[in-house]
């Protein structure tokens, strides 16, 4: 047994024994530790600031990309999001224990599948200190046991982070081994968490594609992730003008960073203001990549074809002009990543059949595409948006952390 291998393994082994007092805590204790950690967080602001810092100087010095210091930046009001987010989630009904349905038998048997935790989830993420804070309160509030795996660049502000979050838990009682940061930027640990067939039950890639790749290629647990947020907005012809172009702007420039960002700009032949869409995205600093039609309504580089599966995480659009809502469905069953995609459109019965046959987790009506996010959908602080199609899909919060069981209530029945 590797170094790496003995340690997740004890890390797992802890685990399962705090997962099952988890699993047995009331939803009143469970929110009393998060709301403990939250205030523990606001309390450490200034720590956890300084040890960014210093993950930033070396960040930056190491090249890291403009998107990805972004995501790894923390600020006084974003430690303090961070710690409304664990609040948020202390605040939700808890799902462990909810009756999904119940039915009576013929023979008097009453059935009912009730929700119940995972068990042991296994985070692996890059860059996002506040995926430590997050990840770990969604996990405890399913009654989870959570194995942290951040990434190297973000190790002093995931330490930080992760030192007040535990706080909180022992004020309330519960076992620290509930939430465990790996202490290791050895990626022979992320190895060992993906072959812990048995010990973890679950595993959460966050991060770039190569990350969520190799997850994919290696697990022998099973995996809850996507691999890119490819998003689209289309702009129809019967879409208002100041709307468009308010929605296209914020849903590539807000945050370029995130993965519910725009990547790509259908605009619909028949809209009559497709140029001045084109300025207005050119005006805010983005750099636009355009097919010849594009191209010939501004000065714009020539987009090629790697650029329509490309999620750039950068102020970097690609246009496409399509022939009404046919070409842009086309377009996004080509290249689509199953993320989240978006019609802007008066016409309701287009907007519908958009919505209808787009296969994607998120599909949105007149709405910018950086509103894919769980916190946005009510659900508090969100460990993933999953765009496969099995256990959970979209924006996995607390209900996403659970499975179920089937209880079985008799009164002497035997089978014939």
């Amino acid at each position: 047994m590797t170094e790496a291998t003995a340690l997740i393994h004890d890390m797992a082994t802890r685990a399962r024994a705090a997962a099952r007092l988890l699993a047995r805590a009331d939803t009143a204790t469970k929110a009393q530790a998060l709301t403990a950690a939250a205030a523990a967080i606001r309390a450490d602001t200034d720590l956890i600031c300084a040890a960014n810092a210093r993950d930033m100087a070396l960040a930056e010095a190491g090249g890291l990309s403009p998107a990805m210091l972004d995501r790894l930046k923390l600020t006084p009001e974003r430690v303090a999001a961070t710690a409304d987010g664990v609040a948020a989630v202390a605040a939700l009904a808890d799902p462990v224990g909810g009756v999904i349905d119940q039915a009576v038998r013929p023979n008097g048997l009453v059935l009912s599948r009730v929700r119940v935790p995972l068990g042991v989830v296994g985070i692996i993420y890059e860059s996002r200190p506040n995926v430590t804070a997050d990840a770990a309160a969604l996990s405890v509030m399913a009654g989870n046991a959570a194995i942290l795996r951040g990434g190297s660049e973000a190790t002093g502000s995931n330490r930080a982070i992760h030192a007040a979050f535990i706080r909180g838990l022992a004020e309330a009682g519960l076992p620290e081994d509930a939430a465990q940061l790996v202490p290791t930027t050895d990626r022979a640990a992320v190895g060992a968490m993906l072959s812990a067939h048995g010990l973890i039950d679950i595993i959460v890639p966050r991060g770039g594609k190569g990350l969520v790749a190799r997850v994919q290629a290696e697990a022998r647990v099973p995996v809850l992730a996507h691999l890119d947020g490819i998003n689209h907005t289309y702009i129809d012809g019967a879409a208002n003008r100041e709307m468009a172009e308010a929605i296209a702007v914020n849903a590539k420039m807000r945050r370029t960073g995130i993965c519910g960002a725009t990547e790509t700009l259908l605009i619909d032949r028949a809209y009559p203001a497709a140029a001045a869409l084109v300025a207005a995205l050119a005006d805010t600093g983005c750099e636009l990549r355009g097919d010849a039609e594009v191209q010939a309504l501004a000065d714009v580089r020539a987009a090629v074809e790697e650029d329509w599966d490309t999620e750039y995480l950068d102020a970097v659009l690609s246009i496409a002009m399509v022939d009404g809502v046919d070409g842009a469905l086309a377009h996004i069953a080509r290249h689509a990543s199953h993320h989240t995609d978006a019609i802007i459109t008066g016409d309701a019965a287009t907007a519908e059949r958009f919505l209808a046959e787009v296969d994607s987790a998120i599909v949105m009506w007149n709405a910018s595409t950086q509103f894919a996010d769980g916190g946005e959908f009510g659900l508090g602080a969100e460990i993933g948006i999953s765009t496969g199609r099995l256990h959970a899909r979209g924006p996995v919060a607390l209900e996403g952390l659970t499975t179920y069981k089937w209880l079985v209530r008799g009164t002497g029945q035997t089978r014939p």
